[in-house]
């Protein structure tokens, strides 16, 4: 495939490849950004060159789009080699670089962020995209979230594009009404803070338990806006196909919230020609996804890794970890956003009764808020003195991107 690129393609390419590659060799990370960035310094359509000639598949959201690219592209390698961005880089740069180092690959899944969705697909002009969910995230930098709903009603609208979304989000729903196809998938939604206002005229959302007992019903009280039937559902621990058809799906990662991810995964790559019993041995074998949910022995610990980074993922993040002493950190960076005041628009009382550490550049700010919803806690300095602290056995580590990256740097988990 890489044959068929003009010669300034080609060199593009080349370069992508060999700055990541030195990248990597002097230990400065997997060198997707800078490499993505020669490329397209040299030439500014590598993008849509390169994903030329492939069945591309985008994953979007605000939450979950790492771990619902990585099992979508373990779901259509059933088909072949996939190219992807399996760690995180999800800017133009990254999309570049997974490509440049895929180049003979049929198919692409690629992770995009959300505010960067219109553009990948004017580049990559991808077959099938999966809106994930929408909730607040970095609001000191980023549009908030009906913005961002708004950007992709606009991307989606006239486009040759399936779209995989959401059915349990008014945003996603909202956005995605627009588009010529859509599967919609039961994928569920905790988190309605950012949802109690329809997006079409500003009535409150209602919502009421569905006829199965299962699912929440939702309707806008002042317009049209409304929940549509799931052709994809979710079953106890299986997932349901719009010919209703049962699969039972058998995951490593923990959490409802991953079975949903899983769900999205097998909608996108069922359009791309794979069948769901194929695909969850694939799903199965997927135990860690950019070090998220991984299990590493230290000093008689064993400890689980989780990130989480808005309200939203702190509520998923609950739910996953086990009643064992857990770790709380929390960084106010650049990649985190500077802004903490949203921790208080998160519950922290699932972690009354169980040991709590907090460590982090901004862990005062972290310790106040568990102040106020009664949960005691220890601060420490640092990871290793946390884990000098806590007894042998199970620990859980729940911190926000740069803080989750450091403590990953330190166990040495990079898959």
């Amino acid at each position: 495939m890489s044959t068929q690129l003009p010669l300034r393609a080609r060199l593009a390419a080349r370069a992508t490849r060999g700055v990541a590659a030195i990248s990597r060799a002097a230990g400065r990370g997997d060198g997707s950004v800078i490499g993505g960035r020669v490329g397209l310094g040299i030439d500014p359509r590598l993008l849509h060159r390169l994903a030329a000639g492939r069945q591309v598949a985008v994953v979007s959201g605000t939450n979950g789009k790492t771990t619902t690219t990585r099992l979508t592209a373990a779901a259509v390698g059933v088909l072949g080699p996939v190219a992807s961005n399996p760690f995180g880089a999800n800017l133009p740069n990254g999309h570049v670089s997974a490509l440049a180092l895929a180049p003979d690959t049929k198919y692409a899944v690629l992770e995009v962020d959300e505010h960067y969705l219109p553009h990948v697909c004017d580049g990559a002009r991808p077959q099938v995209l999966a809106m994930l969910n929408l909730t607040r995230d970095q609001l000191d930098r980023a549009m908030e979230v009906a913005m961002i709903a708004r950007l992709w009603r606009d991307t989606v609208s006239g486009r040759h594009l399936h779209v995989v979304a959401n059915v349990d989000d008014p945003m996603v729903v909202w956005a995605a009404s627009t588009a010529e196809e859509v599967s919609w998938v039961a994928a569920g939604q905790r988190w309605h803070d950012d949802s109690a206002v329809c997006p079409e005229c500003g009535s409150a959302i209602e919502r009421v338990p569905h006829a199965d007992g299962v699912a929440i019903h939702w309707r806008c009280t002042g317009c049209a806006l409304a929940r549509p039937q799931a052709q994809w559902t979710l079953d106890d621990q299986a997932v349901v196909d719009p010919d209703g058809n049962r699969h039972d799906v058998k995951l490593s990662l923990p959490g409802q919230v991953n079975l949903a991810n899983a769900a999205m995964a097998l909608a996108v790559a069922s359009r791309i020609g794979v069948r769901p019993n194929d695909a969850l041995p694939r799903l199965a074998e997927v135990t860690s996804v950019a070090g998220r949910y991984a299990i590493v022995e230290r000093d008689g610990k064993a400890i689980r890794l989780l990130l989480a980074k808005n309200p939203a993922g702190w509520l998923e993040a609950f739910d996953m970890a086990e009643q064992a002493p857990t770790l709380l950190c929390i960084n106010a960076r650049d990649p985190d956003g500077l802004d903490t005041s949203w921790l208080f628009d998160v519950d922290f009382a699932p972690l009354r009764g169980r040991r709590v550490l907090i460590s982090g550049d901004r862990a005062y700010d972290l310790g106040v808020r568990l102040a106020v919803n009664g949960v005691d806690f220890t601060h420490v300095r640092s990871f290793t003195d946390a884990l000098a602290t806590m007894p042998d056995g199970r620990a859980e580590v729940i911190a926000n991107y740069t803080a989750f990256q450091q403590i990953r740097a330190e166990l040495n988990r990079v898959d």
